[in-house]
């Protein structure tokens, strides 16, 4: 057994100084003059131990574990779907991660976004407070500990620092976490540790990395025990196409060792398990980013974890970013197992009724499933890859069911042809993003104000209390329809209402209203038009200067009571009263009686809300 490098990944909302902070890291061991003993590989930084130690100087000699680690090894992705493609079997890949932040614009979606992944996949964090060279006022002194340069600052400075910092605390606090900045923690296993850094001149990133080693040592000696000679596990990182090698697998390799020569199985797209064979093992030269290498890459026979490798084979075409990538020299049907299991292992809890999701890789689709599960969002189907025109279909028919799950929620990934063309003649909505908490986000708001517009057609199509009275001597045809001269009493009158009398019989339905010519929809109390109602009989069903009421059901009268009650005047209110009574001597006794303790209804879901009614 030997113990490997912790592995960490820098999250943050865009630009708050991620790459700043991988590149000052970098630059400092280039500074430090040990260039030749820092290995990079693909999308990744190892740092060893004793370039760790020149940056960090007494700090990490005080914790005594330079000897038990042999350094940190970065991993360099873009974004945070990069963070959640990087997974391994039982969770994250990265041992720790950076959630950095600038500390004078605090909490951002993307910073939100980033503590939903890291809580999701359980991920042990420091919080990098970045930026503290832009507070009005601070001296900075390049490359120094946080707690030399604090003391070089005015009072005052140094106190927008705490409050801003303690902005950072309340919101941690709100999202569930304890923390403190980092030499005020007294309780490292149940804090989270800030530490004030500016990625720019270096200032604070000795104590932010003797942090991170601190938490690795007393918390993941185990996680970091590796078999060195055992066959390698890794990640993948991307499938890419390299001018002169063809398509590429860039991999971040967590346990074991990785051979020229040995056979590797990877998932695909499908879900299906690919054997091939590695025809090379490649790494960019000393201090070079492997995505931007101008340089030709060094063939290698052997790589040790953790580390970073591009590694050229055969029949990797539908390799999908984020698949577990494991060796299978001897043992092919017991690995083809476990690599299905992975897909097994993101738990999607799916519904008979809920949204369709797609994302570009298994860490994203977890993430994403993840984060809709939190929010109870219910979930019809789950997969990876592109928007497919099954996936129209599919949630054309969740449409049909409930239109707010009429829905597809796709995270980095596109719309094939044959779908846009099946979107055209659909009333579905797609919601594309690269950054998932914005995905979710706008599900929701997207949500929130359907129901808010499914609320007011709601009242909009309720029936209103109003009464009229047929003026004497103006009844101008006594049938078919009957047209008399009515003036309004109380409320609002539309056009389809139901008239009956005060003993509750029917009378007729309001076909039209006009007032001088013109044709009216709706007419209000004090009005007085010419009004056609059909059914009605004059004489018959109604006489001059009798009171009609516009009718409702029970149903109705109840909405109207809540969700208007404040809204009525004291004419609309008195007519109510009448027509309960009028209900109840035809009808039922109880006709309207409110038994129910409506601020219940405040609890109530959509459906159930609509149930109720």
């Amino acid at each position: 057994m030997k113990t490997r490098s912790p592995i960490v990944s820098v999250l943050g909302h865009v630009d708050h100084g991620k790459t700043t902070l991988l590149d000052h890291i970098r630059g400092s061991t280039i500074a430090s003059k040990e260039a030749g003993g820092i290995t990079q590989h693909i999308g990744a930084t190892e740092i060893p131990m004793d370039v760790i130690s020149s940056i960090c100087g007494e700090f990490l000699e005080k914790m005594k574990i330079e000897d038990r680690l042999p350094g940190l090894f970065f991993i360099d992705t873009p974004g945070h779907e990069a963070f959640t493609t990087l997974r391994k079997r039982g969770g994250s890949l990265a041992d720790l991660a950076i959630l950095i932040m600038d500390v004078n614009e605090g909490f951002k979606p993307q910073t939100y976004e980033a503590l939903n992944i890291l809580k999701t996949s359980k991920t042990p964090f420091v919080v990098a407070a970045n930026k503290i060279d832009r507070i009005p006022g601070w001296n900075s002194t390049d490359n120094a500990s946080f707690s030399e340069v604090v003391q070089n600052q005015h009072s005052k400075v140094a106190f927008d620092l705490d409050q801003k910092l303690y902005e950072i605390v309340g919101v941690l606090h709100q999202e569930g976490f304890e923390s403190e900045r980092f030499d005020r923690v007294s309780n490292f296993a149940s804090q989270i540790t800030i530490v004030p850094i500016s990625a720019r001149t270096g200032e604070g990133l000795p104590e932010l990395l003797t942090m991170l080693l601190g938490l690795a040592y007393q918390y993941l000696r185990e996680q970091l025990q590796i078999e060195e000679d055992a066959p390698a596990s890794g990640t993948v990182l991307e499938v890419k196409e390299e001018k002169g090698l063809g398509l590429t697998i860039d991999t971040i390799l967590y346990d074991g060792v990785l051979n020229k020569d040995d056979h590797i199985m990877m998932l695909t797209k499908d879900n299906k398990v690919i054997s091939s064979k590695i025809r090379s093992l490649l790494k960019p030269k000393a201090l070079e980013e492997i995505r931007e290498s101008k340089t030709m890459f060094e063939d290698t026979d052997q790589i040790v974890a953790a580390a970073g490798v591009k590694i050229v084979a055969p029949r990797v075409d539908d390799v999908v970013s984020g698949s577990p990538l494991k060796v299978a020299n001897d043992d092919n049907l017991r690995i083809e197992e476990e690599l299905l299991s992975e897909v097994d292992n993101i738990r999607i809890q799916t519904s008979d009724v809920g949204i369709i999701v797609k994302a570009d890789t298994l860490g994203s689709l977890e993430a994403l499933v993840n984060i809709l599960d939190d929010k109870d969002i219910p979930i019809k189907s789950a997969e990876i890859g592109d928007i497919s025109r099954r996936d129209i279909i599919n949630a054309s028919i969740m449409y049909e069911e409930d239109t707010k799950y009429g829905v597809i929620v796709a995270f980095n990934v596109n719309i094939l042809p044959s779908a846009e063309q099946e979107l055209a003649d659909q009333d579905i909505k797609v919601f594309q993003d690269k950054v998932i908490y914005q995905l979710t986000e706008d599900y929701i708001e997207w949500v929130t104000t359907a129901k808010e517009r499914q609320k007011n057609e709601r009242l909009q199509s309720l029936v209103r209390p109003a009464t009229i009275r047929i003026m004497p001597k103006l009844v101008f045809r006594n049938s078919k329809p009957a047209i008399a001269g009515v003036e309004i009493m109380s409320g609002i009158i539309e056009r389809g209402a139901v008239l009956i009398n005060n003993k509750g019989n029917y009378v007729g339905r309001v076909e039209s209203m006009e007032d001088n010519g013109e044709s009216l929809p709706k007419s209000a109390r004090g009005s007085k038009v010419a009004m056609a109602i059909a059914d009605a009989t004059f004489e018959k069903d109604f006489e001059e200067g009798d009171i009609l009421y516009v009718d409702m059901d029970e149903r109705n009268f109840m909405a109207v009571i809540n969700e208007l009650g404040d809204k009525l005047l004291d004419d609309e209110l008195h007519t109510l009263d009448e027509l309960k009574e009028i209900k109840q001597q035809v009808e039922d006794p109880n006709w309207g009686v409110v038994n129910t303790d409506w601020s219940e209804l405040d609890t109530l879901d959509e459906d159930e809300y609509e149930d109720f009614y």
